[in-house]
């Protein structure tokens, strides 16, 4: 005989069942994890625009595809916010009737002692009164209920609250990563020792505000870099300490404030946290035309692509006629071996070069398109030099001119608003406690009768866990020895 087709409210109960289960809430705990692994491998369109263009321009029709499955925006797709949403959902529907069952039963008294204990856990007889059992359990900080000639004892109740308040935390942590997600901010800019970094969106190199945050609400604070310090160890060239020196102001009006900012201990302005995040050194140089005018001159930010920072950059001056491009490398310590040619063999600055590579051609800062400011598309341009530069040498080329002035660092400051990740944190530190009284504390039942003269002593271990006969043998043994 088959079962009956469900439909209507009969399926939706189902479903309903279904999704709040906990196995369907570990499932998509999982299924959450593995969504997310997709946004750490491919660049994304918040963080790293230009990544994401670089996709599109080395391969269009892979890329495509890929922009298809919301694989460049993976936190912002509709599969991954319906992954969340069920989760969230399904905790809910899993947690809140569990709650609402545990404070019902949690104020009842033990179970009542089955008709017959021989087929108990750990049954055992002795010669005794049901007072000394009683004593016992109390002592022991057992639940007790008497009646008549049976004691019902309960211990280990506070194993489901664990249950409860780690199931409890998540929906927290969740709360709060999605509060943190949709009213929060995030953004990073590279400012050079002795520059000001005032609090606008023009003044970020990448700003990633959430959906119902306004770009209005950013707090009006400005920073000036005054020096960085960076403490390397000269064995393994390991950092040992990051130490930038600020003056912070928080409004027009507001008096300059000297502080100072390490890699764990950032600035804070309200709600906004600003962290020292990276660092690195900008060349100082000056290129000039065939006449002698100076066409660019200042600091040139470079990316370091190891620990010792070996560092690459561009140097674009458009106003050259014809358009001049320096693709370069910094050596903070100059060093020259077969295999890797120039490279850095410690990061401070012992003996700093400058590696040029001049290029003549159209830079394409015309078109509208985004481009890197540290790589430049040599694909249409014609090299016209090479050569290394120490600190004030200039080299000569066709068309004009570049000279090494010196070295300053820049700095990587990292501007977040997290209104969620005091909840987050909160809600991961009850997950991580009621984790641990779950997994601690056993919960188990035993029973006292009276009958003919002797008691007769049995439990139950709820889950199965061990330790009830051990517990069962100590309490005769004690009362035996009372005697």
């Amino acid at each position: 005989m088959s079962a009956p087709e469900l439909q209507g409210i009969s399926l939706l109960r189902y479903l309903w069942r279904q999704l709040t289960s906990m196995r369907t809430a570990l499932i998509l705990l999982l299924l959450l994890g593995l969504a997310s692994i997709p946004g750490s491998v491919f660049p994304q369109r918040t963080q790293s625009p230009l990544k994401v263009r670089e996709y599109f321009e080395n391969n269009p029709s892979g890329a495509k595809l890929m922009d298809r499955f919301y694989l460049f925006d993976v936190y912002g797709s509709p599969w991954f916010s319906a992954i969340y949403l069920l989760l969230f959902i399904s905790l809910i529907g899993c947690v809140i009737p569990r709650s609402w069952h545990y404070f019902r039963e949690i104020f009842k008294a033990p179970t009542p002692a089955p008709s017959s204990l021989e087929n108990m856990e750990g049954f055992q007889q002795l010669d005794g009164k049901l007072s000394d059992a009683e004593k016992w359990l109390k002592k022991n900080r057992f639940r007790i209920a008497r009646s008549g000639k049976t004691i019902a004892a309960e211990k280990g109740y506070l194993r489901e609250t664990g249950n409860l308040v780690f199931h409890l935390s998540l929906i927290v942590v969740l709360l709060g990563i999605a509060g943190s997600s949709v009213f929060g901010m995030r953004g990073e800019a590279i400012i050079n020792v002795g520059e000001r970094f005032i609090n606008t969106p023009t003044s970020y190199d990448n700003l990633a505000p959430g959906r119902f945050f306004s770009i209005a609400n950013l707090p009006p604070f400005t920073i000036k870099a005054n020096n960085f310090d960076a403490t390397y160890d000269p064995e393994t060239n390991a950092p040992l300490d990051y130490t930038l020196t600020v003056t912070t102001q928080d409004a027009i009006d507001a008096p300059l404030i000297k502080r100072t900012v390490k890699v764990n201990e950032p600035l804070t302005f309200g709600s906004t946290r600003v962290y020292l995040q990276a660092n690195g050194y900008s060349p100082l140089v000056t290129v000039k035309d065939k006449t002698g005018a100076v066409k660019f001159e200042g600091p040139v930010p470079f990316l370091p692509q190891d620990a010792n920072l070996t560092s690459i950059g561009a140097i674009k001056v458009p106003d050259m006629d014809p358009q001049i491009g320096f693709v370069g490398s910094f050596l903070p310590t100059a060093a020259r071996d077969k295999v890797r040619g120039g490279f850095s063999s410690f990061p401070e600055l012992l003996d700093p070069r400058l590696l040029v590579s001049v290029w003549k051609g159209d830079l394409k800062m015309d078109t509208g398109v985004p481009q890197s400011v540290y790589r430049i598309d040599t694909d249409e341009m014609e090299r016209i030099g090479l050569w290394a530069l120490r600190i004030g040498e200039t080299y000569q080329f066709e068309v004009g001119s570049i000279t090494f002035n010196g070295v300053i660092p820049w700095v990587n400051l990292q501007v977040v608003r997290d209104p969620g990740k005091q909840y987050a944190l909160f809600g991961s530190i009850l997950a991580i406690i009621g984790l641990m009284i779950s997994l601690f504390i056993r919960q188990r039942r035993i029973w006292v009768r009276e009958v003919n003269g002797k008691l007769e002593i049995a439990g139950l271990a709820l889950n199965r866990l061990p330790g009830l006969e051990d517990e069962i043998h100590r309490m005769v043994t004690e009362m035996k020895g009372a005697k």
